[in-house]
């Protein structure tokens, strides 16, 4: 990870850790970067285009602004989806052969953050060293390129970019996703909750366009209520609705829609662990399972584990993150990979994780199966799982602190194969995770507490 990107691109809270000048002189710098010989473009007359997103938080805006002024500065024209989803983005950029995509989100993360994410001209994020060159610029200038100005160039006259809005685009990506559906879904009422976020239009076209009654919630954005109380951190109230409005299904998206939990028609959460399965044991079954392997990663509970060796389906783990999946996927040809969390990557269909897509497919299993989703995922049965975020300055101090070490491999042995306990640092704050499964909730929490003891007792935290 580089200073000001992570893991899901420069992430902070607006106008604080990212304000609008970071915007524009990300804007500025892509402008010029895509083209320059520094990018590996050799055409001096080549006109760079860039797609851009944006979720529902009130700075979304600003930041739009700020990026789309710092893009056409530099001489870039700037495509304008305007509010839609991160897996949009990147549709549109490979399906369109633009330079680069733009998402402006924080995902999961409540409004006072936003984000910029970044994708290649393939739809998929960008490569380490691209960030590396941004982030030079960023504390250094154009000096630090090798440049001998002041700042880039600036273009002038006919030069300067234009700004293009682009609609059509998202259309485009809402027409893909609907002739992805082999069924029709008329007979069925399905719960959406948008999470007053990107997907707030977008969701109920698609699922209306495929004839479901739907029930949405979620889907008043105002600036400030993403995330709030909605969406796929916050599934209790989409389970609520399915079991008093009888629905058959549910699916909740995050602020960007790149995560699908969804509910069953018992009101029960279906989390990315069981959709895994779902959709891998079908891909098994119609021999479209690469390698015969799905990729999870480091926090997939066990009991997810135990439900592929029955069905006779391998597994792989990678570190948290969808990045760290599809880059496994890629390197090693596997098909389907996701998170516990909903970032589900079908490879054959998208290059990074969809929650609407991912709903698209589930309900796929639901119709051809003509069985509901509580049948499809029974063979999963959940280990108690209990995660604690603590604050801390110095995350790798953590784990690099003897006492804690120890700590961790003393509850690991206790556990043996009754369970597992995992410390991992958060990609996007300055915050440890501290994971425990086990065979009951109760010795998740004694675990839990035992691990933040040492790690509090040890100085380690804000």
């Amino acid at each position: 990870m580089g200073k000001y990107f992570g893991t899901d691109g420069f992430r902070g809270e607006a106008n604080v850790t990212l304000d609008s000048y970071h915007a524009y002189r990300i804007g500025r710098f892509l402008g010029w970067y895509y083209a320059s010989p520094l990018s590996g473009q050799t055409d001096p007359h080549h006109k760079t285009r860039i797609v851009i997103g944006k979720d529902t938080r009130r700075s979304s805006y600003m930041f739009e602004y700020a990026i789309v002024a710092g893009l056409t500065a530099s001489g870039a024209d700037a495509y304008m989806l305007h509010v839609t989803t991160t897996p949009s983005v990147s549709f549109v950029t490979a399906r369109d052969d633009f330079d680069c995509g733009i998402m402006i989100s924080a995902s999961h993360n409540p409004y006072t953050d936003n984000g910029i994410k970044l994708v290649n001209r393939k739809g998929e994020k960008i490569d380490d060293e691209t960030i590396e060159v941004i982030e030079t610029y960023l504390d250094g200038g154009a000096a630090a390129l090798g440049l001998t100005t002041a700042d880039l160039p600036v273009a002038i006259g006919a030069d300067i970019g234009k700004i293009v809005d682009y609609a059509a685009g998202r259309n485009r990506y809402v027409g893909y996703l609907i002739s992805l559906a082999a069924h029709s879904y008329k007979d069925f009422r399905v719960g959406l909750d948008c999470a007053n976020g990107a997907s707030w239009m977008i969701a109920k076209a698609v699922f209306e366009a495929l004839g479901a009654k739907t029930y949405v919630i979620g889907d008043t954005p105002d600036g400030v209520n993403i995330n709030e109380g909605v969406g796929s951190t916050h599934i209790e109230n989409l389970c609520r609705l399915v079991k008093e409005e009888h629905l058959d299904v549910g699916f909740a998206f995050d602020g960007d829609a790149d995560r699908c939990i969804a509910v069953d028609e018992q009101g029960n959460e279906v989390n990315g662990d069981h959709i895994l399965y779902v959709l891998g044991k079908a891909m098994k079954n119609q021999g479209t399972l690469a390698n015969n392997t799905v990729v999870t990663t480091i926090m997939s509970n066990m009991g997810l584990y135990q439900a592929l060796m029955q069905a006779g389906i391998d597994y792989v783990q990678t570190t948290v993150g969808d990045r760290f999946i599809y880059e496994n996927m890629v390197q090693n040809g596997h098909s389907l990979g996701g998170e516990q969390s909903g970032h589900i990557i079908l490879k054959k269909y998208a290059t990074t994780g969809d929650g609407i897509l991912t709903a698209i497919m589930l309900m796929e299993q639901v119709v051809s199966q003509k069985l509901p989703l509580s049948k499809l995922c029974e063979a999963v049965i959940m280990y108690p799982q209990l995660c604690k975020s603590v604050r801390v300055p110095d995350k790798d101090a953590v784990f690099q602190n003897p006492a804690v070490t120890a700590k961790l491999t003393e509850l690991n042995d206790r556990l043996g194969n009754s369970g597992r306990m995992l410390l991992r640092k958060s990609g996007t704050e300055p915050v440890v995770r501290v994971m425990a499964e086990a065979e009951t909730s109760e010795t998740c929490e004694i675990l839990v507490n035992e691990m933040l003891s040492v790690i509090r007792a040890e100085g380690l935290t804000l």
